[in-house]
């Protein structure tokens, strides 16, 4: 146990569970195999992205005592993560309402990959890191206009790849025999008149 446990305050403000003390290297070397999960955190450029993830609530507090806007009991919490390759952890501290699951921690976690190819791909294509500004207000009008620019082209790129081509009906030999040429035929036929 915490030798601060003793004080009254800090054992309300982290609820009625014991106060677990470890580092979070210490307390991931302390699970067994059967609290490892294995989950895909979303589809990824290589297809999915598989990981061990395990998850710990270290204290059930209530939002209202933090001023939260959403009433009720929450949960601070420790995600793990754990690549299945090297055995590599991440850690990720967790403040949601009691009773979330652990496959919604961590697709929230896997939707962190996309914010950062995001912020990548602005780099790369629209200068974001190209910034030499020596007030606040020029870097936030920099950082503004580039990622205005990129919303457009994210815009204007969805819109190109979800577009399908219109289906036309193919004109056969027999149709157009037949006089059904459209407004092609109209016109020859003013033009001759």
């Amino acid at each position: 146990m915490c030798p601060w446990r003793q004080r009254q305050s800090l054992v309300r403000v982290m609820g009625n569970r014991p106060v677990d003390c470890r580092e979070a290297k210490d307390i991931a070397a302390a699970l067994s195999e059967n609290d490892w999960r294995r989950l895909s955190a979303g589809h990824g450029t290589k297809g999915e992205r598989l990981y061990d993830w395990a998850y710990l609530a270290l204290a059930d507090l209530d939002a209202e005592e933090f001023d939260c806007p959403l009433a009720g009991p929450w949960t601070r919490g420790l995600l793990i993560r754990r690549t299945i390759v090297d055995g590599d952890l991440a850690y990720f501290t967790t403040w949601c309402p009691k009773g979330t699951t652990m496959q919604e921690l961590m697709n929230v976690e896997g939707t962190r990959w996309r914010v950062e190819e995001c912020f990548e791909t602005a780099k790369n294509e629209f200068g974001l890191d190209h910034n030499e500004t020596r007030s606040w207000h020029g870097w936030h009008r920099h950082v503004s206009l580039v990622m205005l620019a990129y919303a457009v082209m994210a815009n204007v790129r969805y819109q190109a790849n979800s577009l399908k081509p219109k289906k036309t009906q193919r004109r056969t030999r027999s149709s157009l025999s037949d006089g059904h040429t459209g407004n092609q035929a109209s016109r020859r036929k003013t033009l001759t008149t």
